[in-house]
């Protein structure tokens, strides 16, 4: 991997709280996630499945964690599986990790080969009586695919039928929601490699480049300070093309005179960043593009205030609406009467600012947390207000991540990029 090792204590202590939230006698099973196939022999680049990496920081295909707290067997109570490695493998596909690795990565001191599966796992089922199933079950979840997972549910529930079942799910929403210093850390550093890339593009940008050359510009940045990558596909909306909220063609030439609107993080052992930034293709605003951009910015700032302990994620939305609200009708894009006449299911903000303004981050650009739950110190949100005009040609949205805290405003892990509009045109025209 690229990035610097992770201590194993982070691990540890997530085993140590999850296995806490597990009934008597059971046991939990994690997959890591498939190696896709483009074609032919070519795969894609693995990605590792989330709450494996939370459990045990283990970051290689074909491995299977194994949680048993109450095994009568001490050196069961904690399993990883792991594919066996020798010259051979080594050679061909490079390092793996052995038995000792993987100990040292996750602090895991039992481990087996995967060979060993089959048989060490019916050992541990017939001492427990509930299986903990790791079904995905994020709300914004709309996968088709048949995961490693679901085939291993279904092939567990045919050889053991006489089983309780359970679900893992709820115990890492509530887990995974709530940031540990390591991870907080470690979100710093893809947002602090996301700075690095934009300052990048700031100094990059004229009229005549193309929207690619920008993404590639981002690319070079992250990759050379040991990221994975982008934590998303990337978003470089010039002019109109900001009005998609979801473009990732890429590929228009960025005219002068237009904004471009930039939606990109960096990915940093398996930590996402999420960022958005509007900037002027020339190096300079116009007064109309100032006075919108003003208006995000502001409405952005008012909704950080309100991330705090014990606020309500749908609550904080209908006030966000309302301070979205006041700032149209100031860019006279919205009248007292549309908003008299508005659709409480629809509000008439929703015809410029129709997306939500915040969502859980972390080791999934959309990370797991609970909305119905008040926020709590620790959880990790992005604030992501925008104004689309496609009347006008423009769209703006901006956006930072922050850390809740236990009292005051959040922190800001992007308090370092760009926002302002003064300094991003220094910086464009230096």
């Amino acid at each position: 991997m690229k990035y610097h090792p992770i201590d194993s204590k982070l691990f540890i202590k997530n085993r140590k709280n999850f296995m806490a939230k597990m009934k008597p006698s059971s046991l939990a099973v994690f997959n890591s996630n498939d190696i896709f196939t483009t074609g032919a022999d070519s795969t894609m680049p693995f990605k590792q499945h989330r709450d494996i990496f939370y459990l045990s920081g283990a970051d290689q295909e074909n491995t299977i964690l194994v949680l048993f707290p109450d095994s009568p067997d001490p050196a069961h109570r904690e399993v990883l599986f792991v594919t066996e490695t020798n010259e051979h493998i080594a050679i061909w596909e490079g390092e793996k990790l052995t038995k000792e690795r993987a100990t040292e990565v996750s602090g895991i001191k039992t481990v087996y080969w995967l060979n060993d599966f089959d048989k060490k796992f019916f050992e541990m089922m017939t001492q427990c009586d509930t299986i903990y199933f790791n079904t995905n079950e994020h709300y914004r979840q709309a996968v088709e695919m048949e995961s490693r997972e679901d085939r291993f549910i279904k092939k567990t529930k045919a050889q053991y039928p006489a089983h309780s079942y359970a679900k893992s799910a709820p115990i890492l929403q509530r887990l995974r929601a709530v940031k540990d210093q390591i991870e907080i850390d470690l979100l710093q550093k893809a947002c602090d490699i996301t700075n690095a890339g934009f300052r990048r593009v700031l100094e990059f940008t004229k009229p005549g480049v193309m929207e690619f050359d920008l993404e590639a510009e981002f690319l070079h940045e992250f990759i050379r300070r040991r990221s994975d990558g982008f934590a998303y596909t990337p978003i470089i909306a010039s002019g109109n093309n900001a009005n998609v909220l979801h473009y990732i063609e890429n590929n228009q030439e960025c005219k002068d005179g237009d904004l471009i609107l930039i939606d990109a993080g960096a990915q940093y052992a398996n930590y996402a960043s999420d960022m958005s930034r509007t900037i002027p293709v020339n190096g300079r605003y116009t007064d109309r593009q100032k006075e919108v951009y003003n208006a995000v910015l502001r409405v952005k700032n008012e909704a950080t205030k309100m991330l705090v302990p014990g606020t309500l994620w749908k609550e904080y939305h209908v006030e966000v609406g309302k301070i979205m609200t006041s700032e149209l009708i100031g860019l006279g894009l919205l009248d007292k009467l549309d908003v008299q006449n508005e659709n409480p299911d629809w509000p008439a903000y929703k015809k410029y600012f129709m997306h939500g303004t915040s969502h859980h981050m972390g080791l999934d650009t959309h990370d797991y947390g609970i909305l119905w739950e008040p926020m709590q110190a620790g959880n990790v949100f992005t604030v992501e207000p925008g104004i689309y005009l496609p009347e006008e040609g423009f769209g703006i949205r901006l956006e930072d991540d922050v850390v809740i805290n236990s009292s005051g405003e959040p922190f800001n892990l992007m308090r370092d990029i760009p926002i302002e509009i003064e300094e991003i045109e220094d910086l464009m025209n230096k």
